[in-house]
């Protein structure tokens, strides 16, 4: 049997050849005035971001955790992974974050309120929410961020302004709710799919307003594919919609 955490929140960071980077994110989340725990899940990176990772769980016993993963398995499996690992452990509210720095951990703290003080189910670090708060990104991959939400917001319905955000707090009930052994998407689908089943499903979504800022260090793990998988991804979305997947929570 898993052993429960002594704290409530777990923020779980994927990594594919972040040396650069993940020494430093750790370092910042475990700085903030409320004490987060934090697990990567590293999918076999060549650079030696694990062995940092394991340097770190040595001086931080408890509140740093690692799952090495044998590669590339996709960022939707490291999340459900990482879900998994988190509910058997009996946090109350996971946290998925970058670790490049795009997201600031100091909006840790207003994301977790939002579930643990305001009543959201599920918090989102929201791009859009007060216009486009995008720093450093190419002006085409702004736009085609910005349009894609409003996509996505026109085919399912969602009132959420930035749907494929990847800065999301989850209360445990809603991730004990979705059948995380069903969800479909492996990129950046998953983020969709995962706000539009909580919706379907009837819980509350709060967007509190972030500044992302694109990464400084390392080499960005974007590209046109994942753009693809979300287009054709999200009509399947609502296609299940109305074949009666999702089943609203009493």
């Amino acid at each position: 049997m898993s052993q429960a955490a002594s704290r409530d929140s777990v923020v779980i960071i994927p990594t594919y050849n972040e040396k650069e980077n993940i020494a430093n994110i750790i370092d910042a989340v475990l700085a903030l005035p409320h004490d987060f725990d934090v697990l990567v899940i590293d999918d076999n990176s060549p650079d030696g971001t694990a062995s940092i990772v394991q340097d770190i769980m040595k001086r931080r016993a408890g509140r740093v955790h690692l799952v090495k993963r044998a590669g590339k398995l996709g960022l939707g499996t490291a999340y459900i992974a990482g879900f998994k690992w988190a509910l058997e452990r009996h946090y109350e509210y996971i946290i998925e974050m970058d670790a490049d720095f795009s997201h600031n951990p100091a909006d840790l703290i207003p994301l977790r309120k939002a579930c643990a003080e305001e009543g959201a189910d599920l918090s989102v670090g929201s791009r859009y929410i007060t216009g486009v708060n995008v720093v450093n990104w190419p002006m085409g991959r702004v736009v085609m961020s910005y349009y894609a939400s409003a996509y996505v917001r026109i085919i399912t319905g969602m009132t959420v302004r930035d749907t494929t955000a990847g800065f999301v707090c989850y209360s445990r009930r809603v991730l004990e709710a979705i059948d995380l052994d069903k969800v479909e998407f492996k990129g950046y689908a998953f983020q969709i799919e995962m706000k539009f089943t909580a919706f379907k499903l009837g819980f509350k979504i709060k967007e509190v307003p972030i500044i992302f800022v694109n990464r400084v260090l390392g080499t960005s793990k974007m590209n046109t594919s994942i753009f693809g998988e979300a287009v054709f991804g999200v009509i399947k979305l609502k296609l299940n919609s109305w074949m009666g997947k999702y089943k609203r929570m009493k």
